[in-house]
Parts: structure tokens; C-alpha cells; sequence
């Protein structure tokens, strides 16, 4: 039987500590300490293993709804001085668009630079795109605004390999992340579905200059021209005059670790997928997990199945409902396979949780674009922040459980009773092509 390599570890060093206690050499030394290491700890040194750096000095302050994210990012761009760069899969020509513009055009009036990219795809793919006059207007405000890899007949290269990313940096000082594009229905829902739910977080310290040399890799690479780094990395420098934004409660605000996971298609192609198996074969004692698209590979099941056998709860919150065909379906027939092996899994049904965050034994947390799919797995350009953080952890787990008093629990009966034949079918169907979704 195949031991996991971290149980393998502990092992072969309480044995050493075994023969050196015997000898009378220690009984408090670097094997027991190796042992007693929390999911943090491992976690972080697994992935300064695969290149990822991490910072001490941050803030982290999550932006748990549309509105909330919305308000903050326009109050933030009015009070730029130098830079506005702004990275998202998707600005959707609708009413928050033309506000964003709105807030733009006078700080490109003042002298500030500011620089759009969006994802050809996410453009296309939406029912309001952005069109030639649309950006032409834009660009006359002064607006730099441009497009990544534009969808081009046969389309055949078209589908992967795109820019799913959401990235703001604001003067090299303040940056954003999470899961949501600049688009109406994260405000005012759909039709389709109802309410969104998702969430972003303002991070301040050293990690901003990780977002921002992202977002200036992108920019050189769409446009063809370099970016002078003079006045544009300052991740740790007084923020004091951006006035009114939603503070950093914790204690540990201004000290928090966090570090920056990238995935591009020819660099780091495997850190989120390696993040999360990770994550979850490092818990000790809780995971909580929210994804909307839950097709999830082999090993990721695995590692779920397994953290329970080891004695972790794991908690799961799925959406009843979906933006997409095929793949929830998929995704519920997962959620019934891991329900019988032991994990909670809880069903929202108010509207779609669009929201992609892990909590493992609250300690480690991630807010990003990620979802749990192949696309953006295997294929798409993604980024997730990775926080290491008790109080931020603490933020999301109540979140989690605020969002079980509309769901429900998850079982056989249940199941049955949500799911009808045809139903069932389709998520077996749909978890066959599961590489695919």
C-alpha cells in the first residue's frame, strides 16, 4: 500500500528520534519538531519548493459581494496618483462598465496611466462584448485598453490557453484579486440563475508587486511594449493616502504571509493543481471548500476521500444552480461520490456561488480566479493568492457556515429526491468528459 509521502516522512523521523532518545541525545529535538509541524508550515515550504515566494508584511481585506467590491474599487481609482492597471477575463458592456469608464476617464485626464487587458474569449463569450467602437470610445478617453489573443476564425485555437486571470494594481501600492470580472449580474444577478455570489480581497504589502509584475508580463506581451519599472513596484510603501477603504481588522494586519501562485501555460503550468492537492493532504483536522465548477481530476477526489480516511471534516458548498450545462452535472455527481465517502456537502440554492476559496484547519486560505475545472487547471492563465493567516482564515470559515442556513444537507435521501433519473445520468455522463470540462 502507497503510504503518503508526508506520513512517510514523520515516520522515518520518530524513528530516528526514537534511537536518539534511547541514547540519551535528545528528546525534544528536530525530528519531534518536523512531526509537530503545522499544514501551514508544510505547505509553505512545498511551494518555495516549486518557486513560489511569500511575504510578511501584507494585508489582506476580503470584499465578500459584488456591491462591496464594486464600491471599493471605484472609491480606490479616484484616489490614484500614478498607475490604474486593470487585468480581467472579461468587461462586459453593460452599466458597471460604462461606470468603470466613468471613474477612468478623469484620472487619464490627470496624468495617470492607466492600462485595460481583457481576454478575447471572456469578450466573445459574454452576451454584451465589448465592440471596435466600444473600444475606440474607450481609448479616446484616454484609456489604454487592450485585448489578449482575439477569437479568429476556425476558432480552433481559440478555446484554451486563455486569460481567465482578475487582477487591479493601483499605484504599485493597493492590488485586487479574487473571482469576479466587471460585469452587471455580480451585482443584480440573472435571470438563469438569480443572485451571484462571489468575492474579491484587497492585498497591500509585498505581494502587490507580485501582481503587478503579472499584470506588466501580460501588458508587454498583448501590446508589444515595454514598461519602464521605474515608479511602478512599491508593494509595502505607505498606503495612507487612499482614504475610506474597508480596513484590515485582524490583529495581524500589516504582518500577514502571503504569497502569489501564477499559473501560464509554460510556467507554473501545475502550481494550482499541486496548491491544492497540497492543501488537502497537508489538513490535520478541517477543510472547507467552495467551487462553482466541480468536475475535479482523479487525484483531487482522492485527496478528499483520503483526508477523511485520515480523520479530517471536510466541508463542501456546491450551487444547485449554474451559468453552464453539463458541467454542474458533473460536479453533483462528485459531490454524491465524496458525500458517500464520508464528506459534508452542502447545496446552495438562493443562487450561484461563483466563489473559488479553500480553509484548511484554520490556518491556510486562497482567494482567486481558480476554478476546480481542467480549463483552469490545465489550460487557462489563472492566479490565486495563498494566505497563511488565522483571522483571514477565520473570515471565510464564517462565511461558510453563514451560507449553510440556505443550503441543504446533502444525502441519499436527498439526493434522490433533488435528482431525478435523467439527472443522474448526465452527471455520470458528464464526469466522463470530466478532462474536458
Amino acid at each position: 500500500m502507497k503510504i503518503h509521502s508526508r506520513k512517510r516522512l514523520s515516520i522515518i523521523l520518530l524513528s530516528v528520534s526514537v534511537v536518539m532518545t534511547a541514547a540519551g541525545e535528545t528528546d525534544n529535538g528536530l525530528a519531534e519538531e518536523v512531526i509537530n509541524e503545522t499544514s501551514d508550515s508544510v505547505l509553505a515550504r512545498q511551494l518555495r519548493a516549486e518557486g513560489i515566494t511569500f511575504s510578511h508584511n501584507n494585508s489582506v481585506t476580503l470584499l465578500m459581494n459584488g456591491q462591496e467590491e464594486v464600491d471599493e474599487l471605484f472609491k480606490a481609482i479616484d484616489q490614484a496618483r500614478s498607475t490604474i492597471h486593470m487585468e480581467y477575463f472579461n468587461f462586459r458592456n453593460d452599466s458597471i462598465n460604462r461606470e468603470l469608464i466613468g471613474h477612468l476617464a478623469p484620472k487619464a485626464a490627470e496624468g495617470v496611466k492607466v492600462r485595460l487587458v481583457f481576454d478575447g474569449f471572456g469578450n466573445a463569450s459574454n452576451n454584451s462584448p465589448m465592440r471596435k467602437r466600444d473600444l475606440k470610445c474607450t481609448r479616446s478617453k484616454g484609456t489604454e485598453i487592450y485585448e489578449f489573443n482575439p477569437v479568429k476564425f476556425p476558432f480552433l485555437n481559440d478555446v484554451f490557453n486563455r486569460d481567465h486571470r482578475k487582477i487591479v494594481v493601483i499605484d504599485g501600492r493597493i492590488a485586487y484579486t479574487g473571482g469576479m470580472n466587471i460585469a452587471d449580474y455580480y451585482i443584480k444577478g440573472t435571470k438563469q440563475v438569480g443572485s451571484w455570489h462571489d468575492m474579491h480581497c484587497r492585498i497591500s504589502g509585498g505581494e502587490v508587486n507580485t501582481l503587478q509584475r503579472i499584470f506588466v508580463k501580460m501588458w508587454e506581451q498583448v501590446t508589444g511594449k515595454p514598461l519602464n519599472d521605474a515608479g511602478l513596484y512599491h508593494g509595502g510603501q505607505d498606503i495612507s493616502y487612499f482614504k475610506g477603504l474597508k480596513p484590515d481588522v485582524c490583529e495581524s494586519a500589516g504582518h500577514k504571509m502571503v504569497g502569489i501562485i501564477n499559473r501560464e501555460p509554460h510556467n507554473g503550468g501545475e502550481i494550482i493543481r499541486k496548491f491544492y492537492l497540497d492543501a488537502i493532504n497537508d489538513a490535520q483536522d478541517s477543510i472547507k471548500l467552495i467551487n462553482p465548477y466541480f468536475t475535479l481530476s482523479h487525484n483531487l477526489k482522492k485527496a478528499l476521500k483520503d483526508a477523511v480516511k485520515r480523520g479530517v471534516k471536510v466541508q463542501i458548498l456546491l450551487s444547485v444552480k449554474s451559468d453552464i450545462p453539463l458541467t454542474p452535472d458533473c460536479g453533483f455527481y462528485n459531490a454524491h461520490q465524496l458525500m458517500e465517502h464520508g464528506c459534508d456537502v452542502w447545496m446552495y440554492k438562493p443562487g450561484f456561488h461563483h466563489t473559488k476559496i479553500i480553509m484548511v484547519d484554520g490556518r491556510i486560505c486562497t482567494v482567486g480566479s481558480a476554478n476546480l475545472n481542467s480549463r483552469s487547471l490545465r489550460w487557462d492563465r489563472e492566479e490565486n493568492a495563498v494566505i497563511l493567516d488565522k483571522c483571514t482564515t477565520r473570515q471565510l470559515n464564517d462565511m461558510f457556515e453563514s451560507q449553510k442556513k440556505d443550503s441543504f444537507y446533502l444525502t441519499e435521501d436527498s439526493w434522490n429526491e433533488w435528482r431525478t433519473g435523467w439527472d443522474k445520468f448526465k452527471g455520470w455522463f458528464g464526469h466522463l468528459l470530466a478532462p474536458f470540462l
